[in-house]
């Protein structure tokens, strides 16, 4: 029996996620997309997404023929996507099914929103609509996919590329990158964040760019930070410093810096400049509309830094995260 969807009937006016499954598609990829899109959330209360699979053929085998994929949709499914997924595979330099590239061109054109995952943004430019668009794919494929596509603006060097309707990311784990912040976009940073601790990705992962999707505190392989950081994030509106985070872990400064590298990949200030930024996205998205009471309680001073370090850090305004993410809108 052809799959209908992962959720009821009763999802017919949640936004829709559809996914492309094609000969060699990679499994890992596939399954990111299930897990960040295609589950309930009965902790958040809501379905998020109505989540569907479709395939070009009845039977679709994956890649290395590891196992073959049957009872899901047929590929006219993806003309009723909100949100259309296209298939990515390791083989690069094979050219795409044309049912397939027909699909992603006509979900483009009535204003789909399209995400490639990895070798993903090949079966995008194949198709026609990464022309003069910024996107990113695996470093390994860059030199490759810059040759063939020379009219794409690629960004090797990030781990996920937002270009408004056109998401594009990394290697296979940055598709949960790009998944966290695709649920960011759509329902804010504290559903995200729920998202995320059920998924248990913690890493801190700096895409290089504007990126913004908050994490829970990670479990650390070496837990000396790991008290410092729950300290810290109970005292976000007091004057923390570096100086002063380091006194708490009883190490230096500079030893201090080398942990959070080390665990985390990021510096002591950008650490607690992140996690300020997160609770002033919380605070704004549980109702608060006093920019400077935002800022005061997220220890970020004034109303004037907080639009500062949103608009760095996150591309838009207090104001215009407020009318996307505020309670009003859900």
């Amino acid at each position: 029996m052809a799959q209908e969807s992962s959720h009821s009937s009763s999802t017919t006016d949640v936004h829709r996620v559809v996914v492309i499954v094609d000969e060699n598609s990679n499994p890992f990829e596939l399954g990111c997309a299930t897990e960040v899109f295609g589950l309930r959330r009965p902790e958040i209360g809501r379905d998020l997404y109505d989540f569907r699979l479709c395939s070009p053929e009845p039977r679709t085998l994956m890649r290395d023929g590891f196992f073959t994929l049957t009872g899901v949709g047929e590929l006219d499914a993806a003309d009723t996507a909100d949100t259309l997924i296209v298939p990515n595979r390791p083989d690069i330099e094979v050219p795409r099914r044309a049912a397939v590239l027909d699909a992603v061109r006509r979900a483009h054109a009535r204003g789909a929103r399209l995400i490639g995952f990895c070798s993903g943004a090949f079966t995008l430019a194949e198709a026609g609509v990464l022309d003069g668009r910024r996107a990113t794919a695996h470093w390994q494929w860059a030199d490759s996919f810059r040759r063939r596509f020379p009219s794409v603006r690629l960004e090797a060097d990030v781990l996920f590329v937002d270009d408004g309707d056109i998401l594009t990311s990394a290697g296979s784990a940055a598709a949960l990158d790009l998944g966290l912040h695709v649920v960011r976009r759509d329902h804010g940073a504290e559903v995200a964040n729920s998202v995320s601790r059920r998924l248990v990705f913690a890493a801190h992962r700096d895409g290089g760019q504007r990126q913004f999707v908050e994490r829970p505190m990670p479990d650390l392989a070496d837990e000396s930070l790991a008290p410092v950081l729950a300290w810290a994030q109970r005292r976000l509106d007091e004057p923390l410093t570096v100086s002063g985070l380091a006194a708490r872990a009883a190490v230096s400064p500079a030893t201090l810096h080398r942990r959070f590298q080390a665990q985390l990949g990021t510096t002591p200030l950008a650490w607690l400049t992140g996690e300020r930024l997160a609770f002033a996205c919380r605070l704004i998205e549980r109702g608060e509309s006093r920019f400077e009471v935002v800022a005061r309680r997220s220890g970020l001073g004034t109303a004037a830094n907080l639009r500062t370090l949103m608009r760095r850090e996150t591309g838009i305004t207090p104001s215009a995260y407020r009318r996307r993410f505020g309670p009003e809108v859900h």
